[in-house]
């Protein structure tokens, strides 16, 4: 049993909903909070800046009045991502203001800080950070994190080629605090694997860009419904990090997904470019799993079926 912060504790569905650079919003982040999976959103989705104020607004009282009506179906916590890179100029304005509104989780990602940690603890909140192998993690932990968010080979936008079941393993090995397992879960048996493996939650993004409140162009979410993993492209061309992307925006955007160039890491930028994302999209490998475009509810829903059922078959053999 891994030691869980209270935050993160009582929740019956263990599910955290990946933020989407630029596609998640309150709507979202909402619909997934009180349908039972911790929904987020990065802070620069907010443009301009000031506009993260309000959406932390509406988020927090969004949930206190679900909350107020529903006493026996209390809505999950939510979290925003931060980019912890010195491209992103936002970042000490956007934690301020996650400190005034006490935000339950901070994500970071592209950078561990122990600053940023401490502003989250300051309030009781936890902080998740994003690694792709083992010596990140150990760094993430060393820095302050309370947990980590383990992205494995097939997860969407910036991701990792390890395994998930050696990455799991050899973070299990020393570290037992809360671990997120990201990476082509689509599916209520695929969130039964990463619990059985050794994750205290499956992170899901991709099905959730496909879905009604997700603020994605239709024809993104159609990509999606209709691709599966033989269309995903994984290049750092596009960020200078590599990630996976879907072929067909590519193709749309004039370049050949089969021969793409080479980026310079040195020129990374995560805070201002969002030109890059908007045209081409990034998606993860588990996404044949999506077949049409679902208000949250009824994603949410599904999983939780398919996860019973999954349950329901593995203690029957």
């Amino acid at each position: 049993m891994s030691r869980m912060p209270a935050v993160l504790q009582k929740m019956p569905f263990k599910v955290i909903g990946s933020p989407l650079f630029i596609i998640s919003n309150p709507q979202l982040v909402i619909a997934q909070c009180i349908n039972g999976v911790i929904g987020s959103m990065p802070a620069l989705n907010a443009r301009p800046a000031s506009q993260l104020d309000e959406w932390l607004a509406e988020i927090t009282e969004a949930l206190a009045a679900h909350d107020r009506a529903n006493p026996d179906r209390l809505a999950a916590p939510f979290a925003i991502n931060q980019i912890v890179h010195k491209s992103n100029d936002r970042l000490e304005h956007d934690m301020a203001l996650c400190v005034k509104y006490k935000v339950p989780v901070i994500i970071t990602s592209l950078g561990a800080r122990e600053d940023v940690n401490a502003a989250a603890h300051s309030y009781g909140g936890v902080v998740l950070h994003d690694i792709i192998n083992n010596r990140f993690a150990h760094k993430a932990i060393g820095k302050g994190a309370d947990g980590l968010i383990a992205v494995a080979a097939g997860a969407g936008g910036h991701a990792g080629v390890k395994s998930p079941f050696a990455l799991i393993q050899e973070i299990r090995e020393w570290f037992d605090g809360p671990v997120a397992l990201s990476g082509s879960i689509a599916t209520g048996d695929a969130i039964l694997a990463a619990h059985a493996m050794g994750a205290d939650f499956a992170y899901i993004g991709s099905a959730f860009i496909a879905t009604e409140e997700a603020r994605a162009v239709d024809a993104y979410k159609q990509c999606i419904v209709e691709s599966n993993s033989d269309d995903i492209v994984y290049s750092n061309l596009f960020t200078g990090v590599h990630g996976n992307y879907l072929a067909p925006s590519i193709r749309n955007a004039g370049l050949d997904p089969d021969n793409l160039p080479v980026s310079d890491p040195s020129k990374m930028n995560f805070g201002s470019d969002r030109k890059a994302w908007k045209d081409i999209w990034g998606c993860g490998q588990g996404i044949g799993a999506v077949k049409s475009v679902l208000p949250t509810a009824q994603l949410i829903d599904r999983l939780k079926s398919e996860y019973a059922a999954a349950r329901a078959r593995l203690l029957a053999n």
